[in-house]
């Protein structure tokens, strides 16, 4: 079974059968066979056919860290006597984590656990979200999802960071209403976390903006305020913080929506420590680099 369960790790980590095959050494049809298999031996299918693609349903969701944790046990007794098993660790990390806090986090890591091994994978929050709830993450750093997270994953709360008006700094006055009415809006993806709660704010300030340009990456809209393209509504942090000179970041006061950031990770796994050793570093870091 051991053999079939490894195989079962590829496809869950690499999401096709064609994929999984190359880092095993197997064809896809072998892989098929194992994956068919290994789902008689159990009773019950571990995967969602939808295509070429292979999703883990929700028992496979819940035999997967069980199948991890064998497999290391059974890797562990064969490797030589006194020697320790390399762990690892797989993190998925947002643009305004991953470039300024991470890398010391990292270290960290590493000198605590000098055999862990590290994979970061970037990503925007709901597609982070996804690969964590299909266990091909153990980890990420997200922004707090604007809806219950599946029961199987459990979230960590970090840092919040409050929305700000950015704009120009020869734009004068510091009446974000007004501003955020009379010149055009840079808007924040509505489809992500954070560009929903501006699109809510807005909503609820009863404030009409007259949109000009939407996109995901919050240093390109800082760059955009510096050419005068507009003004936007983005969160305070790093590295985004301090803004360039010849821009400017008007508070919204009391009524401006906070961003969390946390750790988000399934409820039962085999790295739940090493897990506990990033969020305590992260909230380490996070405390001596706030953004001013």
């Amino acid at each position: 079974m051991i053999r079939e369960l490894r195989t079962f790790l590829a496809v869950a980590r690499h999401g096709t059968f064609s994929r999984a095959g190359e880092q095993v050494g197997l064809s896809q049809s072998a892989v098929s066979a194992q994956i068919q298999r290994l789902e008689e031996m159990l009773g019950f299918a571990l995967f969602d056919r939808i295509g070429r693609n292979a999703r883990l349903n929700p028992a496979g969701r819940e035999t997967l860290a069980r199948a991890e944790a064998l497999v290391g046990q059974v890797e562990a007794l064969l490797q030589p006597a006194g020697a320790l098993p390399a762990a690892a660790l797989r993190i998925g990390a947002i643009a305004s984590v991953q470039g300024v806090l991470m890398p010391e986090v990292l270290v960290a890591l590493r000198d605590r656990h000098p055999g862990l091994r590290l994979r970061v994978v970037p990503g925007v929050s709901m597609d982070l979200l996804g690969q964590v709830d299909e266990g091909r993450l153990d980890a990420a750093v997200i922004i707090r999802p604007p809806f219950d997270p599946p029961r199987e994953l459990a979230w960590r709360p970090l840092w919040t960071e409050p929305f700000m008006l950015v704009l120009p700094a020869a734009l004068p006055g510091n009446d974000w209403a007004k501003h955020l009415r009379g010149q055009p809006f840079l808007r924040y993806d509505r489809s992500s976390f954070g560009g929903r709660q501006v699109t809510r704010f807005l909503e609820t300030q009863g404030i009409e903006t007259a949109d000009s340009i939407e996109m995901d990456d919050i240093g390109a809209l800082v760059q955009l305020v510096l050419r005068g393209a507009g003004v936007a509504l983005l969160p305070r942090c790093r590295p985004y913080f301090p803004l360039p000179a010849g821009t400017r970041a008007i508070s919204l006061g009391a009524a401006a929506p906070r961003r969390e950031i946390g750790l988000i990770e399934r409820a039962r796994h085999p790295q739940v420590a090493l897990v506990d050793a990033l969020h305590a570093a992260l909230k380490r870091r996070a405390r001596t680099q706030a953004a001013p």
